[in-house]
């Protein structure tokens, strides 16, 4: 589950092309969420820590959830039903008593897995084939980084609620 206390966790080098270098930076944000639940019980993980409802684990799940709405849905052009979206909006934030950490982890590193493989076989320059978007891979990957990166934020502050440390 993401990377051990022995392993670097400094940012990546800009040594590679602009593509190289998104994709390191949204691998790296990606990994930091996965250190930051890293060694909390499921409990803790559970554990709403704000009005909203807003738990660790749940913040996972909704990673794992847009990454396949933008990278697999929106810029592939792959079908996916997000029916419930309509329905219940915050579906993707809620974990239910039957889903399990390791299953939503799985699900995260399948996602991301699946982000890379796209991204993979495209240029910063090509467009999302969803049907009514036009979203350049340009600007999917500085959106995803952000996107991570503010929920990491989110993450630093459930995590020292819960038992003093940021998960680094």
């Amino acid at each position: 589950m993401g990377l051990t206390d022995e392993q670097d966790v400094r940012p990546p080098r800009p040594t590679g092309s602009h593509l190289e270098t998104l994709c390191a930076l949204l691998d790296y944000s990606r990994e930091a969420m996965l250190r930051k639940i890293a060694g909390l019980s499921d409990e803790e993980l559970r554990r709403a820590m704000t009005p909203s409802g807003v738990t660790l684990l749940g913040m996972v799940k909704h990673l794992a959830y847009t990454e396949r709405w933008w990278f697999r849905t929106t810029f592939a052009g792959e079908e996916h039903d997000f029916s419930w979206a309509d329905d219940d909006p915050d579906f993707d934030w809620r974990i239910e008593p039957g889903e399990t950490t390791a299953a939503i982890v799985a699900l995260y590193e399948a996602e991301t897995a699946r982000s890379r493989e796209i991204v993979a076989n495209a240029t910063l320059e090509d467009v999302s084939r969803r049907e009514g978007t036009r979203y350049p891979l340009g600007w999917l990957l500085p959106y995803m980084i952000q996107e991570v990166s503010r929920h990491n934020g989110h993450a630093d502050i459930l995590r020292e609620l819960i038992d003093g440390q940021t998960g680094r």
